[in-house]
């Protein structure tokens, strides 16, 4: 077993490809990752306006657009085309419509309207512009329905509009923004996708290295079936265990997001999580026959595996049969129990259900694993024989055709 947990150490470091994956993955790409979205929130996105009211109320909806923190007032323009004109130059991310019309039927006691452009190219702008429009339509149309409800008082005006005050506060994401939400799972997905590639390229290599394309090469070390799993897997548990802990402990704390987690909690995830990814991965591996094979199989699987892990998308509104496919995967449990001991401080007995569905798997894939191995053991083994045999009857055919020349020679 140490015999071939140090020839796997030995082929990690040397393979440049296994140790791109292993090392410098895991380590340069949640860093690159998490620095695209440091600014969490957009600040003063710049707005255009195009007022055809002119009146009072109109004005009175710009001033209170332009006082809100998420936007700012860039430009006044006269109509529609010279504001798409500035959102098409990017100068601006958005315009603020009102027609002529807009007081006229304010005043009547009809809906007016007021046109919201946004330049959905980018999310946190249109969130933004969008947001805050909302928030003072609102805001006016509360003021001026208190205004003219013919309440007997203020109070009771406002009693009528809003009988329930609502207090929103953000208990776990604090900023409310991308990053303290997705990037937490998206460090736990990189665990897995990496261990994947790279034992799938290092299984690549052996197959393209061997005579006969076997997984386990022909010698007397690789014997015993649990040997050859307990050996691999303790190669990739040693690097993982310093991954796991820059990924999940580090990171996070490098580009400020929520870390409420306790380290019990967090330890006895990791260990079931790493255990069942390693397994999986090593399952998996018998599939590659070459490298490139490997990225086919592995890479394109990211973003479907991270919606449904029910973090960037409800999970209530998965249909069940990828529900059913997101519990082959241990990202599914891994991701979902990070982010309640991360963000929310959860305790082993609250991820319970993820907890077991961990350990399950390891135990699945382990026997998995071996049953695979034991396959291509067979595999080598016979091909040894083979290779034997054939090199038996080679010998056997020269010594043949030696005696004959020796007898002609005589």
């Amino acid at each position: 077993m140490c015999y071939i947990w140090g020839k796997e150490m030995r082929s990690t470091v040397t393979d440049e490809g296994v140790l791109i994956f292993f090392i410098l993955v895991p380590l340069l790409y949640p860093l690159l990752y998490s620095w695209i979205y440091t600014n969490e929130v957009v600040r003063e996105v710049p707005v255009a306006i195009v007022d055809l009211s002119h009146t009072s109320q109109s004005r009175q909806f710009i001033r209170m657009f332009d006082a809100t923190p998420d936007a700012r007032v860039a430009y006044h323009c006269n109509n529609l085309e010279e504001a798409r004109r500035l959102v098409e130059r990017e100068v601006v991310s958005g315009i603020i419509y009102f027609p002529e019309d807009y007081a006229t039927r304010l005043m009547r006691g009809e809906q007016t309207h007021v046109g919201v452009y946004c330049d959905m190219s980018l999310m946190l702008t249109y969130k933004a512009i969008y947001q805050s429009a909302q928030s003072i339509a609102a805001h006016i149309g509360a003021a001026f329905q208190a205004a003219h409800s013919g309440s007997i008082t203020q109070r009771d005006a406002e009693i009528a509009i809003r009988p329930v005050n609502v207090s929103e506060v953000q208990i776990f994401n604090a900023t409310g923004g991308y990053g303290n939400a997705i990037i937490p799972g998206v460090l736990i997905l990189v665990i897995q996708q990496t261990l994947l590639l790279g034992i799938g390229l290092a299984a690549g290599t052996a197959r393209e290295s061997n005579r006969y394309q076997d997984l386990i090469p022909i010698s007397h070390h690789y014997n015993g079936i649990f040997r050859i799993v307990l050996g691999k897997s303790l190669c990739y548990i040693m690097i993982y265990a310093v991954l796991a802990a820059w990924l999940t402990l580090v990171v996070p704390r490098l580009f400020g997001y929520t870390t409420i987690s306790q380290p019990q909690a967090l330890l006895g995830m990791m260990v079931p999580y790493l255990l069942a990814s390693i397994f999986f991965g090593m399952a998996l591996s018998c599939l590659v026959r070459y490298r490139e094979n490997v990225m086919l199989l592995v890479v394109f699987t990211t973003v479907p595996l991270l919606f449904m892990t029910g973090l960037s998308w409800p999970e209530s509104n998965i249909p069940g049969v990828w529900k059913g496919v997101a519990m082959l995967f241990p990202s599914t449990f891994g991701v979902r129990a990070y982010v309640r001991i991360n963000t929310m401080g959860a305790t082993l007995e609250n991820i319970q259900p993820e907890y077991i569905a961990l350990w399950i798997q390891t135990l699945v894939y382990f026997l998995v694993t071996c049953v695979v191995y034991q396959y291509q053991l067979n595999q080598t083994r016979n091909h040894a024989h083979q290779y034997f045999d054939d090199l038996r009857q080679k010998v056997e055919e020269e010594l043949a055709t030696r005696r004959i020349q020796e007898d002609r020679a005589h």
